[in-house]
């Protein structure tokens, strides 16, 4: 399941967490990221060895800023505390699939 984070938990469950994280950059007036959220939770339950989180743009600018998100929705997926690529706009349940590989 994903589960909203704020600046000052992104530390411990992003940056210090040991396995792969998928992070979802959203806003909650974002059509294309209300189109996404079923699709995250539903990759989240094929891979619960991967964790997937949502920090709010709106809520946690500073947050948005420090990993250049200038579109949402967009996802960054960290390995070992590091951001190691990302992508932007809608995704379905398969193209999830492949942005992780």
């Amino acid at each position: 399941m994903a589960v909203k984070i704020n600046t000052e938990q992104f530390e411990n469950e992003v940056i210090n967490a040991k396995e792969t994280v998928l992070v979802d950059f959203f806003a909650t007036w974002c059509g294309p990221c209300k189109m996404l959220a079923p699709n995250l939770e539903e990759f989240s339950k094929l891979h619960p060895e991967i964790k997937v989180v949502k920090v709010d743009v709106d809520e946690e600018t500073p947050l948005a800023i420090k990993y250049g998100v200038a579109s949402i929705p967009t996802l960054i997926l960290f390995k070992d505390g590091e951001a190691v690529k990302s992508t932007l706009g809608y995704q379905t349940v398969d193209g999830l699939e492949n942005f992780v590989k």
